[in-house]
């Protein structure tokens, strides 16, 4: 009965952010087309494709529930939610929702503080990406990241990101057991969201962090310095670039990167992943779901780059990633797909004899 119960308010709970999220969405879009006297030709999305949606995201959500469920993660994260940030937070996005619908009307994706110094980001970093401001390079644009990109996935981005527990759990726990802890890095881990699950799943690991902005590692920083035991490792850095030293991590996890990244940065951030990973250790990768992994969500697919600034999405949404991990070395490498969001679960074989040319031959 227990059991039932909290099924039905984590249930209720998701479908209510769902409802949400789309209300807002609906808002937002009528308000701009006032405000901006314009209207988006391809901003409506047929009842077929909204149909797909809502099945794919209750099958997500009864995929989360089974793993709480059986013991993957306790209960308690399905409703991990800091609601006392809540209505500062959604209050910030409104206000800041009048300067995107202006650079989304005047496609400007390359504006920042004249203060920030760009010669410290790779040029493709340098966007609005999905036109917010200051792209990934302020603290307000960290405080209001979750936030939104919940709103994006109709209040199902926690889930998603939540996929990749299961894989990385059985990994930890088939890890022979030494004096030495587990260790994970999340490559791009952002505000620390998908960090502070890892934590409550495998609370025994040692935990690393590395982005490319500051800002977001701030904030990182402020929310797992909340959680009890050891403070994940953060550190600023380019994933092209790992500063690690070679075989050094059991697992490596990266949420939501490759889609904003150009071809050659792909691989070249897979390579580094491949270095820094032990012999027999596991990459898990979470992002966008690709062409031809659900025909009936294709619209959604070409209608996202169009309306939100991805300029690298569409070749994302073609790339074998699968040949790149077979190019660099990894082997038994898995996909699935939930929800708006695809899986990749790839290992290191125990007889590392990759060619590093290798890593350069898939752009």
């Amino acid at each position: 009965m227990a059991d039932l119960l909290t099924k039905l308010a984590y249930q209720t709970l998701q479908r209510g952010k769902s409802y949400f999220s789309l209300t807002h969405k609906a808002l937002s879009y009528r308000l701009s087309s006032l405000l901006l006297e314009s209207k988006t030709s391809d901003a409506s999305i047929s009842r077929e494709v909204l149909h797909e949606i809502q099945q794919q995201f209750e099958q997500l959500l009864e995929v989360d529930w089974q793993d709480a469920k059986q013991g993957i993660y306790a209960t308690d994260l399905l409703f991990q939610q800091d609601w006392q940030q809540f209505l500062p937070s959604y209050a910030n996005v409104w206000l800041d929702l009048p300067r995107t619908w202006q650079r989304q009307h005047n496609k400007e994706y390359q504006v920042f503080s004249t203060d920030l110094d760009r010669s410290k980001y790779p040029q493709y970093y340098l966007q609005n990406f999905h036109y917010q401001t200051d792209g990934y390079l302020s603290d307000r644009s960290a405080d209001l990241y979750d936030l939104q990109v919940d709103i994006l996935f109709n209040g199902g981005a926690d889930a998603m990101r939540r996929r990749i527990l299961a894989p990385l759990k059985a990994v930890v726990m088939g890890w022979p057991r030494t004096a030495q802890p587990v260790k994970i890095l999340d490559v791009a881990c952002g505000t620390g969201r998908t960090l502070e699950f890892i934590h409550h799943t495998c609370p025994q690991a040692s935990l690393y962090g590395i982005d490319l902005s500051s800002y977001y590692l701030r904030k990182a920083n402020q929310s797992l310095s909340n959680i009890p035991g050891e403070l994940p490792q953060l550190i600023q850095g380019n994933g092209e670039e790992l500063p690690y030293v070679d075989n050094y991590f059991h697992v490596v996890t990266s949420t939501f990167l490759f889609h904003e990244l150009p071809p050659k940065a792909r691989q070249r951030v897979l390579a580094e992943c491949w270095r820094v990973l032990k012999p027999e250790g596991t990459l898990i990768l979470c992002d966008s779901i690709q062409a031809e992994d659900n025909p009936r969500l294709d619209p959604i697919l070409s209608w996202f780059p169009r309306s939100f600034h991805e300029p690298y999405y569409n070749n994302y949404l073609k790339d074998n990633l699968e040949r790149r991990l077979e190019s660099i070395g990894f082997t038994e490498n898995e996909t699935r797909v939930y929800y708006m969001s695809k899986y990749w679960v790839a290992k290191k074989p125990r007889n590392d004899r990759s060619n590093g040319d290798e890593f350069k031959c898939v752009i």
